[in-house]
Formats: C-alpha cells, sequence, structure tokens
C-alpha cells in the first residue's frame, strides 16, 4: 500500500469516521489540531469524487469541527482543498484541510486563503 493516507485509513488511525470518509490529525500541521478529512476510496482528484464521497466529506467536516472546537477552543477555521500539482497536492488522495485558527497565528489574517498567491491577497490596499 503506498498511499500513506491508504495506510491510515486501514490502520483505523482517525480522530471520527463515517461510512465513506474519515478524519485524520495533519502529520504536518500548520496550527494546533490542523486536520485531514478523506474519503475511504482512494481518489486522487477531489473533483472525481461520488456524491456520497461528497457528502459525507462535508459532513465529517462539520463532525471534526465540533471535536476540534472542543479540544482546542480555536478562533476560527480555514478548509482547503488542493487538487493537482500546480495547486500544491502533494498527497494523491482527495482530501480537505481543516485548519484551526487562532487570534494572532499571523499578523495579518484578513484575505485568508486568498495569500496562496500573496502579491493578489490584500485586493483591499
Amino acid at each position: 500500500m503506498r498511499c500513506p493516507f491508504c495506510k491510515l485509513i486501514a490502520d483505523g488511525t482517525w480522530l471520527c469516521e463515517a461510512t465513506h470518509a474519515v478524519a485524520i490529525a495533519d502529520a504536518f500541521p500548520i496550527t494546533p489540531g490542523h486536520s485531514l478529512v478523506l474519503p475511504r476510496r482512494h481518489e486522487p482528484d477531489f473533483f472525481a469524487l461520488d456524491a456520497r464521497e461528497r457528502e459525507a466529506v462535508f459532513a465529517l467536516a462539520w463532525e471534526l469541527k465540533r471535536v476540534l472546537a472542543e479540544r482546542h477552543q480555536p478562533d476560527g477555521f480555514n478548509l482547503g482543498v488542493n487538487v493537482g500539482d500546480a495547486a500544491g497536492q502533494t498527497v494523491g488522495h482527495a482530501h480537505l484541510h481543516v485548519i484551526p485558527r487562532y487570534r494572532g497565528d499571523v499578523r495579518e489574517p484578513r484575505g485568508g486563503i486568498r495569500w496562496i498567491i500573496p502579491e493578489k491577497a490584500a485586493y483591499w490596499r
């Protein structure tokens, strides 16, 4: 089994689960509680997930948010999906990042995920 996410799914290493998805802690978290929601089926392309898998991933994100809020008391969340190499996807198994955010974790949080392209992030300037 080459996919690290498939291995974690098979090992039962998850924070919460649903029929078609599981949530795991990110191995390289950018904030405390940074986690991933994965479809159980190995599929590299998030846009190729079937309706049941999409529904399970997003429904489980709500459950994971509850778990993370209880454990970490964040002030906000970012959700993100990288699809393909050009978008920065590094593991070829579709996944949704659920990233707890905390006041003061960055100097200027305004713009959120827009900072993936820093030159265009601060559109309000």
